[in-house]
């Protein structure tokens, strides 16, 4: 039998998927992984990204890849999942398939929103499908060197049978022409908020990037550590 902290970790990783499943964004050095508050923000036009990461948590760590592409300049598809190891027993794979499109893009010390849905199909034990859709909404400031993004949502836990509402609020601050320093606050209509800050750093800009965070609840007790991988590609869709 799994140990009671890995089961109640297995209950929270549908949500903190879910909250934002993916932070993609554009090719432009704004929010991506590994915030949870995602940007008003696409992959460039008829081009792709991956973004990949380890997540180490208190009992368990998870393995992440997420493709997403823009096939239609207006479209942003992704699909991709993860693997939850515990460190006392147990396993869970999880599924992402998303969609997001914009109605306002961000323009140089302007704003912009748009529109994201998806699913998220978990199997564990316990197995279960979470459906999700928010509003992210993201504000430039100092020629593009500040941005602040907003999330605003709606979670349908597969397993609780629950209907939630999901938010976040995240900023990310340019300190030199390779790195940035990010940071949000981001939860649910129950519970105490969680929070994560770190440093994300282009070793190629605009092609290759690397990330360190650490992030915890509100008042402690579910610490994590994560580091990524992000890869991104010219245009090259048909």
């Amino acid at each position: 039998m799994a140990s009671p902290s890995f089961a109640m970790f297995m209950r929270s990783l549908g949500l903190q998927a879910c909250t934002a499943v993916m932070a993609v964004a554009g090719a432009s050095a704004q929010a991506a992984r590994p915030m949870n508050t995602d940007d008003a923000r696409l992959v460039d036009p008829k081009a792709c990204q991956v973004e990949s990461w380890v997540r180490k948590n208190q009992d368990s760590t998870e393995f992440w890849a997420q493709p997403a592409c823009n096939p239609t300049g207006n479209l942003e598809i992704t699909a991709g999942g993860g693997h939850a190891r515990g460190d006392d027993a147990g396993s869970q794979n999880s599924w992402v398939l998303q969609a997001k499109t914009l109605f306002k893009p961000v323009e140089t010390n302007g704003w912009g929103w748009g529109l994201a849905a998806g699913t998220v199909q978990h199997t564990g034990p316990p197995n279960g499908r979470d459906w999700y859709t928010y509003v992210p909404v993201s504000r430039s400031l100092l020629d593009d060197r500040l941005d602040l993004h907003f999330n605003i949502g709606w979670l349908r836990d597969g397993q609780l049978k629950r209907n939630f509402m999901t938010w976040g609020i995240g900023s990310e601050a340019q300190i030199s022409d390779r790195i940035w320093l990010i940071a949000e606050t981001f939860g649910q209509n129950e519970g105490r908020p969680l929070y994560q800050a770190g440093v994300r750093y282009w070793i190629v800009p605009n092609r290759v990037q690397v990330d360190a965070t650490y992030g915890n609840r509100l008042g402690g007790g579910e610490r994590w550590f994560s580091l990524g991988l992000r890869l991104l590609s010219p245009a090259f869709l048909p």
